[in-house]
Order: C-alpha cells, then structure tokens, then sequence
C-alpha cells in the first residue's frame, strides 16, 4: 500500500463522529448520577476495581506515547522502549502508597498538604496544582491533535482536534464529573489498548516478520537494553527516582487512588493500570521497529523519527480503519484530560473558594463553582494549547516539577518529623538547584560546546574559578525554563532537596503534636468502613493485615515496628510481590519477542 492511499474520507468521518457522539451521550447518561459535590469530585468513592483500573491507564496513557515510542525504538532499537518504561521498575510502589490517598479522607491533594503542614504549604500546592493541571491539558491537547493531523496526512488539523476533543469531554465532565469520567474511560481504555496494536499484523506482514525484519535491521536493534538507546543504568535509576518521587505529588493521585470502593480498589487501579500502559509500550516500539525496517527496504528516510507512527498509519490503514486510529488517539487524551478537568475544579472550588471566600458555603454552591472553575481553567488550556509548539518539552517539564514538589509530600508521609519550613525550604532548594545545574551544563567549555555530564561541567567550573575566568564561563550559559532531563542535575536535586528538609525540619520548631498526632492516625487505620469522607476511621489497619510499610520509615529502628510484621502488613508485602512479579513477567515477554526470528 503506497503512501497517500488511505485519504481520510466518508468511512473515517463516520467512524470519528459516531465515536464522539457516543461517547457524549454515554457520559451524559451517567451523569444523572451526580448531584453532590462528593459525587461529582469523588464518584462517592464507590467505583469497581476494574473502572478504577481503566480510569488509571486512561489517564496515565497519552496520544504522545505511541507518537514518541515509536519514534524512539525507529531510531535506536527496542531498547528504547525505556523511554516509556521509565517508571517500570517503581510500578510496584503504586501498590504501597495507594491507600494514603483514600485514608486522608480528603477531596484534593492539597488538603492532605494541609492537613499535614499547614494551611500556608496548602495554599501553595493549590496554586501548583492549578497550574500543573492548566499547562498539562494544553500539553495533551497539543499533542493529540499533531498525532490525529500526523495520522490522517494533515487533512484534519491539529487545532481543529484541539476544539473538537474539548467541547466533547467537556459536555460530559461538566454533567457528570468523576463518575462519567471513570466510566467513560472504560471505553476509551479499550480504544486506546486497540491503537497500540492495531497496527502490527499488517506491518509484520509487510516486512516479512520478525525474520524479515532481522535482515533488514542490525543485530542491537532486537536487544532489550544497549549503548545505542543511550539510556544507561544511572539514567534509569534516576528516571525510577523521578517517577516515585513524582507521582506521589502529582494533584490526580486522589482520583487515581481514592474513588474505589475499597482500599484495595485503589491499589488494583493504580497498580495494574500502570501494567496495562507498559504492556502497550511493547506495541508501540514493535511498530518503531517495524517502519524501521519498512524504510530500509523502501530505501528511503523519514526527516524525524518521530513521523514513524503516522508513516505507519497512512501505510498501514485502510478506509475506516484510519478513523478508527484516531478515535483512539483522540479518546487517549480526552481521559486524562476529562479526569483533569474535574479536578481542577475541586482544587479551586475545596482549596480556594471554600477556603479563603466562602467558608460556609453549601454543598450545592461547592458544586457549582466546581464545574464552572473547572470549565474556565480548562479553556485556560486550550489557549496554551493553541499557542504552544514544543509537546516533548513540556511534557518533561510536568513531569519534573511535580518531582521537585513530591520531596515534600514524600517526606512528610514517610518522617514524622518533617514540618512545614522544612517543606519550603526543600521546594526554593529542589527548583533553585534543577536550575542553576541545568544552566550550569549550557555554558560552553573550551572547545565552544556544552558539557554532556554533570561533573566534566563541575570540574571545569573549578578550573575557571581557580583560574579567574569563571565570570567569563557562566555568562556564556542559557536560562531555560524547560531543560532536557538528564540524570546528573536530577539525582543531584534530589539529594539538595532531601538533605534540606531535613536539615532545616530539625533546626526549627516541630509541627504542633496534635497536627501530626492525627494526620498519622488517619494513616493508620483502614478506611473500608467509611461511609462518608466525614466518618471518623475506628479500625485499625494493623488488626487486618494493612498497615503501611512506608509509613514513617524511621521507627524501622524500634523493635515495636517488627512485632508480628508479617500479620500487621500482609497486604503490603504480598501485594507488592505479586506486583513484582507482573513486572518480571512484562520484562521476561518483550524479551522473548526479541528472540523470534534468530
């Protein structure tokens, strides 16, 4: 099939329009179930195990993720499936710090900031989230409609997907918040599940298979870790430390962890959801490798590696097919950005309209001002949207900044005694040394170029500081606002940024015991028999097997914190296991596809 046969025409059209009407009416008719601010934020926290599981791999699973996978398996291998697999070997942590979430008995994420640190750190994290969640969407929307306008040779254009998508996941969030959100990703999981690999059987037929395709394509490209991918053991270490440290801050992690029926609810979601995206990754760095070969034997290049997913869909995809591709790009990004929409109202609706302008305002006005802040802020993203150009870039500084402020958040859960000028110290030390790193490996070394690591930069900022010419290196650096992640200046953060808190928590005054008294106790006991976000927790966790393992890592050294250790945190080990086993298990099959065909 020959490139610009698969014009987007009448059949694609249909298969588009019906899937965002459907999808439409599908979440309008779920929202007949939200009436109250709890619903609408939280469906009621009554969501099945296996929504939750689609809701956390819809949200997480973004119309990026094929477009760069498949970008960067085209142009070092399958190697470079550890781009996406980045987070792969922290997976099995989601299992642990799931239940924190759901035991805060809070609506944000910055409540539980608050009711940690204070109200000040909370009212910092609100203004984080805000912005975190505004830039994020316009990010997403960005980038699904350069996938769609990549996919369909540019006859639909990104913008035009940008306003299309939004009116669409918009109507049915607005009506029905959470609960049409979750539920529609169900849907839209299976969509998204079906991008991944739709595109397979026919490409392996036109290279021949795996046995065609080793004979087009040099040896190190079917090998699952190798010197071309250039992500070494360091970077991958530091990538896992970024995903940890990240995730627990990032403003979703209530929605993502807390709106199960259970505790377990949230760990099986957040868990095996994140399983599920790295078992697409295969799929999506099975078709890198695909065009790869595709382009050899064609004898032609590709100006950007990043143009192999939608080489392979104008050569891959017949009529109706190509507008089932980018249903599927298009229901990628309107899951998370759905999920987004909501809580970003419940940030500005819990956090600052209750907090600071109307305390005693109704559950009903609560609501309200929920959906309309959420609505507002969102078209605050579209706007980004439209003005932005760089999708990779700012995608990896999200990801980063949520970093920096999880040192705080992390801490604060799992040390006692963390208190809130520790949290703000850590938050100008993480930011302020990201930066000035970041700037210090820009500046240009003898021979005109900038260092690629962090310590030749060091040694030669020594060098011109002895010399007196340092002055003269510093001023030949660039200030950027999104610096291309390296492993050096992050791992470096991190240790400013935990050495801070720490250091600064024990030379100051200790949070008041009866803040951190009950932020912990929550923390201890199960809240499966909650009826409502205000029942009072009276079980405790350690009577069923549940108590928290990473919870204030420091009484690891009392005697009292291994009594009955396997009774009291069953279901953190056991589950944590099998979750490590699952990860295995992944790692074990993409090896074994890259041994067909020898």
């Amino acid at each position: 099939m020959q490139a610009g046969q698969n014009a987007f025409g009448w059949i694609d059209w249909t298969v588009v329009v019906a899937y965002f009407a459907g999808i439409t009416l599908y979440g309008l008719w779920l929202a007949r179930k939200t009436h109250t601010s709890n619903a609408y934020f939280l469906g009621d926290r009554k969501l099945s195990w296996w929504v939750m599981l689609a809701q956390s791999f819809s949200t997480g699973t973004h119309a990026e993720g094929p477009v760069l996978q498949a970008g960067a398996t085209f142009g070092c291998g399958f190697a470079g499936i550890w781009y996406q697999w980045k987070n792969m070997l922290i997976t099995p942590f989601y299992w642990l710090i799931a239940p924190w979430y759901r035991r805060s008995q809070r609506t944000t994420v910055a409540e539980i900031v608050e009711d940690r640190y204070g109200r000040g750190m909370g009212l910092i994290y609100t203004i984080f989230a805000i912005v975190f969640f505004v830039f994020l969407q316009g990010v997403m929307l960005k980038g699904a409609g350069k996938a769609v306008a990549g996919a369909t040779g540019g006859q639909i254009s990104a913008n035009g997907v940008v306003v299309a998508m939004t009116f669409v996941f918009m109507a049915y969030s607005l009506a029905g918040g959470l609960i049409a959100s979750a539920h529609t990703n169900l849907i839209q999981g299976f969509l998204i599940i079906l991008l991944s690999f739709m595109l397979l059987p026919v490409g392996l037929m036109a290279v021949g298979g795996f046995s065609g395709m080793r004979n087009l394509l040099p040896a190190d490209f079917f090998e699952l870790y190798n010197q071309r991918s250039g992500v070494d053991s360091f970077t991958v270490l530091m990538l896992a430390v970024n995903g940890l440290v990240g995730i627990v801050a990032q403003p979703h992690m209530i929605s993502m962890c807390a709106t199960g029926s259970n505790e377990r609810a949230g760990r099986v979601g957040q868990t095996y959801g994140a399983i599920v995206k790295r078992l697409c990754a295969v799929g999506w760095a099975l078709t890198g490798l695909i065009v790869a070969g595709m382009i050899v034997k064609a004898g032609i290049t590709l100006k950007d590696p990043e143009e192999a997913f939608g080489y392979a869909c104008l050569h891959f995809l017949g009529p109706g097919l190509v507008g089932l591709m980018v249903a599927s790009i298009v229901a990628a990004n309107m899951a998370a950005c759905s999920n987004f929409m909501v809580n970003t109202g419940a940030l500005f609706a819990k956090n600052l309209y209750v907090s600071y302008m109307r305390p005693k305002a109704g559950d009903r006005e609560v609501l309200r001002v929920g959906r309309i802040s959420g609505v507002l802020l969102t078209l605050l993203g579209v706007w980004f949207a439209m003005c932005m150009t760089n999708v990779l870039s700012a995608f990896m500084f999200t990801e980063t900044i949520a970093a920096l402020m999880g040192v705080m958040f992390l801490g604060g859960v799992i040390w006692k005694r963390a208190n809130r000028q520790g949290a703000a110290a850590s938050i100008l030390v993480s930011f302020g040394v990201y930066y000035a790193l970041n700037y210090l490996m820009t500046c240009k070394i003898s021979n005109g170029s900038s260092p690629e690591y962090l310590w030749p930069a060091v040694q030669h900022a020594w060098t011109c500081f002895q010399q007196g010419t340092l002055g003269e290196f510093l001023g030949s650096g660039t200030l950027q606002l999104v610096a291309h992640w390296k492993g050096g200046p992050f791992g470096c953060t991190m240790l400013f940024g935990f050495a801070t808190l720490i250091l600064v928590s024990l030379l100051t005054k200790p949070e008041s015991s009866e803040l951190t008294n009950r932020f912990f106790d929550k923390m201890q006991r199960s809240s499966d028999d909650a009826t409502s976000l205000d029942s009072e927790l009276t079980v405790l966790a350690a009577d069923r097997g549940e108590d928290l393992v990473l919870l204030d890592l420091p009484s690891w050294l009392t005697a009292a914190r291994w009594k009955g250790f396997c009774h009291r945190y069953r279901e953190d080990v056991v589950g944590f296991i099998l979750a490590c086993g699952s990860v295995a298990l992944l790692i074990l099959m993409a090896w074994g596809l890259m041994q067909i065909g020898k």
